[in-house]
C-alpha cells in the first residue's frame, strides 16, 4: 500500500516523475534525497526509487535503522522470480529458480516458511547496535585498507589483517566476519539458484544461518529450534533464519513432496518444546505492490 500511494504521488501532471537523487549510502542518518522531475525515467528506476522512499520513512519517521530489503522486494518483487539487490548502487537482477525450461517447475523445489510468533522491536532492540558495530569495524578495516567504505568493500584477507595488525576483535570482528562472508554467499546462492543446483543452495543456507547466530548473533533459541528441526527433516536442502532476526520466520528450501509433511513436523515439535504454536505455509515469489482495478 505504501509502494502504491508513494508512486500515485510521484506522478506529476506534465507525465514526470518526482525522483530523488540518491548519494552512495541510502541508509540510515546518512540518506538523502532531493527531489527533482525528469520525464525520462524507467519503469525500473521507479521501483528504485519507491523502494528508497519507503526506507526513507522508516528511517527518519519511525526513527528504524533499517536496510532496504523489505521495501525493494515490496516495490520490485516479480511472479516465480527471487531478487538480487545491490544495496550500494540500488541495482537488482531477477534470479530464477533453476532453468527455465518445460520442466524446470516440476523439478524445483518449493520454500516453507514458519513463523516462530517470537515478536521483535527494531526500533529498540540490538538491530541499532549492530548498524553501530559494523560502522565501527568498517573504520577499523578501512585503516588497512583505504578503499574499504564499507563492508561490503572487505575481503576474508582484510580481515585477516585487520585481526592481526590493526586490533579487529570481539564482537567486532564477528560482526565483519558475518556480513562479508554472508555477502560472499548471497552472490554464490543467486548463481546456485539459476543452476539449478539445489543442494548447493540449501549449504549456503545452512551456513548463512549459522553465522547469523554465532557471528552476528540476531537469532534466538525459538527460530534455532525451528532451523534445527527443519534441517534434520527428510526432503530438506537447508532452512536459516529470514528478516530482521530476534524472533520472526525461518524460510526452508524443500522437495515439493515433502512440504506437507515437513509443516505437520514443524507444527507439532515446536509446541511440544516450547510450548508456542507456530505458523507454516508454503510460498512462492510473487509481483510486488502495483495498482490493481477493484
Amino acid at each position: 500500500a505504501t509502494a502504491v500511494i508513494l508512486e500515485s504521488i510521484m506522478e506529476q501532471h506534465n507525465g514526470g516523475v518526482a525522483y530523488s537523487s540518491r548519494d552512495r549510502s541510502h541508509g540510515g542518518d546518512d540518506a538523502t534525497a532531493t527531489a527533482t522531475t525528469t520525464t525520462n525515467i524507467s519503469p525500473k528506476e521507479v521501483k528504485m526509487e519507491r523502494a528508497v522512499r519507503c526506507q526513507r520513512a522508516e528511517n527518519v519517521f519511525c526513527n528504524v535503522p533499517c536496510g532496504i530489503m523489505d521495501q525493494f522486494v515490496s516495490s520490485a518483487g516479480c511472479h516465480e522470480k527471487l531478487l538480487l539487490i545491490d544495496c550500494r548502487s540500488l541495482d537488482f537482477r531477477e534470479v530464477s529458480m533453476g532453468s527455465d525450461g518445460e520442466n524446470s517447475e516440476i523439478d524445483a523445489p518449493v520454500l516453507v516458511v514458519a513463523n516462530s510468533n517470537v515478536t521483535h522491536d527494531l526500533g529498540v532492540g540490538e538491530y541499532p547496535i549492530r548498524v553501530r558495530q559494523c560502522k565501527e569495524a568498517t573504520e577499523i578495516l578501512s585503516k588497512v585498507n583505504p578503499r574499504i567504505q564499507s563492508l561490503r568493500d572487505a575481503s576474508m584477507d582484510d580481515i585477516a589483517d585487520a585481526a592481526s595488525s590493526a586490533g579487529l576483535e570481539g564482537v567486532l570482528l564477528q560482526r565483519a566476519r558475518h556480513v562479508v562472508s554472508e555477502n560472499k554467499r548471497t552472490v554464490e546462492t543467486a548463481d546456485a539458484l539459476e543452476r539449478g543446483d539445489w543442494e548447493m543452495v540449501g549449504r549456503l543456507m545452512n551456513e548463512s544461518h549459522s553465522s547469523m547466530k554465532n557471528d552476528y548473533e540476531v537469532s534466538c533459541h525459538e527460530i534455532d529450534l525451528l532451523v534445527e528441526l527443519a534441517q534434520n527433516s527428510d526432503g530438506v536442502y537447508g532452512s536459516r533464519l529470514t528478516g530482521g532476526g530476534f524472533g520472526g520466520c525461518t524460510v526452508t528450501l524443500v522437495k515439493k513432496e515433502y512440504a506437507g509433511r515437513l509443516m505437520h513436523y514443524l507444527i507439532r515439535e515446536y509446541e511440544k518444546k516450547t510450548g508456542k504454536k507456530c505458523t507454516c505455509f508454503e510460498t512462492s515469489p510473487g509481483d510486488g505492490a502495483k495498482a490493481i482495478s477493484v
